[in-house]
């Protein structure tokens, strides 16, 4: 079974997932990386030149390309856009949404112009979160509250959400 974490931009998504997957003996996989390594350039690159609908085709792709076994995935956090990938992804694993809180999420996205995230113009990071907020609900098996607490016991409410599935 994979473990799939979704949540906004700077929820923790590859932090905790990389040592999720440490702690549970899995591996590890970062769909922005898969992005990367497939279009040869960074996420905001492909933004600025491409737009934001080439970027969500590419990140749609790469997701469904996807075929893993016993691993943690950290999802973009435009992944719930597609509704195709992300059925991919719960055929093989539990989904957990790492929940944030939309004034964390500006706290830890100071760099937001640059971090590679799909926004319409026009849209402040409250748009952005009130847009997928119900998107993440939709598709998560397991929501876990990601701010206030230490990475140990972030994977630890992982884990007994898990285990209560």
């Amino acid at each position: 079974m994979n473990i799939i974490l979704i949540g906004m931009p700077g929820c923790g998504k590859s932090t905790v997932g990389v040592i999720l997957a440490k702690v549970m003996g899995m591996h590890f996989c970062d769909t922005d990386i898969v992005i990367q390594e497939r279009e040869g350039r960074k996420l905001q690159d492909i933004i600025n030149t491409d737009g934001n609908d080439a970027f969500l085709d590419c990140e749609q792709r790469a997701l469904l390309s996807i075929d893993a076994e016993n691993t943690v995935i950290a999802t973009g956090g435009s992944a719930i856009y597609s509704d195709e990938a992300m059925q991919h992804l719960k055929k093989g694993g539990k989904v957990v949404y790492l929940k944030v809180s939309e004034k964390e999420i500006e706290r830890r996205l100071a760099d937001f112009a640059a971090r590679g995230v799909a926004i319409k113009d026009g849209m402040t990071v409250l748009d952005l979160y009130n847009e997928r907020v119900p998107l993440y609900e939709k598709y998560a098996d397991i929501t876990v509250v990601g701010e206030g607490w230490d990475i140990p016991a972030v994977i630890g409410k992982i884990a007994e959400g898990l285990a209560r599935l």
